[in-house]
């Protein structure tokens, strides 16, 4: 299987950016496939289940061999789709592992990863259950999202970690610090979501068309005090985007892949004309020179606001 710079996330055909299209999904999902992407990323709390039914039927008929589930787990969610906090208890891996193999139809995950670290269970005892599931043929692959050096160091000596997922974009660059390094050394792969931070560099959001069940209209970057600032960074990415022939999402999306051949950007795209506005990304090749460009634009630390509310950011070891 040859493996596309880029990955699809589905979240957004789902859950948290407003109605979106059942059938306008499924034939992204199969233009992605089409298109040579491999890596599909989901969780078992994206509209507590709808997202893997989605991707189940999005799925059949393929190789399974053909494509790679990405899969996290342990967000608890209330009716209300309040979050409730994590579990990562091994018994609790083994009963969500067994509903997403259910609703997605397939007799195994390729990476299996909690989407949060639970403060009440160590991560030792997290990975030995993946680590018990692998060898029994449930999962090929042990993953983490949104950890800290020192738990990926831990849940490495327990089983070898693929890959962490983890928020990386030009306005979200706090994995450089420690994180980015780490992973370095152990040979560990960093999937990057929100490489657009959620669509508020993609050059398309308008703070006008939010609509009823969009989550950005609680999330600080987004919020009336910050937009106008984080937009006029993203004026000034578009004017580097212009030189360079491309559109902003573009130029943001090859930035994460410019920083390394370890890293894959996951594309967010819910429609298929968004996903071929990305897909062009894989390809730009970024000098020097435009790196020093797209760093001026969009200096680090330069956005406001944070990239969670306050009760989710507790949760996350890099703040950033």
């Amino acid at each position: 299987m040859t493996k596309h710079k880029l990955g699809l996330g589905a979240m957004g055909m789902s859950d948290a950016y407003g109605p979106t299209s059942r059938a306008e999904s499924i034939a992204t999902v199969h233009a992605a496939l089409d298109a040579g992407i491999t890596l599909i990323d989901t969780g078992d709390f994206y509209a507590n289940g709808h997202n893997e039914l989605l991707l189940a039927e999005a799925l059949h008929g393929r190789d399974r061999e053909s494509y790679v589930l990405s899969v996290k787990f342990g967000m608890l969610r209330g009716p209300g789709n309040q979050f409730l906090g994590a579990d990562a208890r091994p018994a609790a891996v083994k009963n969500f592992l067994n509903h997403s193999l259910t609703r997605l139809g397939t007799d195994y995950i390729d990476i299996y990863r909690p989407a949060r670290l639970d403060p009440a269970v160590p991560i030792e005892d997290t990975a030995g259950a993946i680590k018990e599931m692998i060898e029994a043929g449930y999962v090929r692959q042990l993953g983490l999202s949104e950890v800290g050096a020192e738990t990926i160091r831990r849940a490495h000596a327990v089983h070898p970690v693929a890959d962490l997922q983890i928020e990386y974009s030009l306005v979200s660059r706090g994995v450089e610090d420690e994180v980015l390094p780490t992973l370095r050394e152990l040979g560990i792969g960093l999937t990057a979501y929100g490489v657009l931070s959620r669509g508020l560099i993609s050059g398309h959001w308008n703070p006008a068309e939010a609509r009823a069940g969009d989550n950005r209209r609680h999330m600080p970057r987004f919020s009336d005090e910050n937009a106008a600032h984080n937009l006029a960074l993203v004026d000034a990415l578009r004017r580097v985007a212009g030189a360079k022939g491309c559109t902003v999402a573009q130029l943001a999306i090859a930035w994460v892949a410019a920083q390394g051949d370890d890293i894959v950007p996951l594309i967010g795209a819910r429609t298929r004309e968004r996903l071929a506005e990305a897909l062009p990304a894989a390809e730009l090749t970024l000098t020097a020179g435009d790196l020093a460009e797209i760093e001026k634009a969009v200096p680090r630390g330069s956005a406001r606001g944070e990239r969670y509310p306050a009760a989710m950011m507790a949760s996350l070891a890099v703040q950033s």
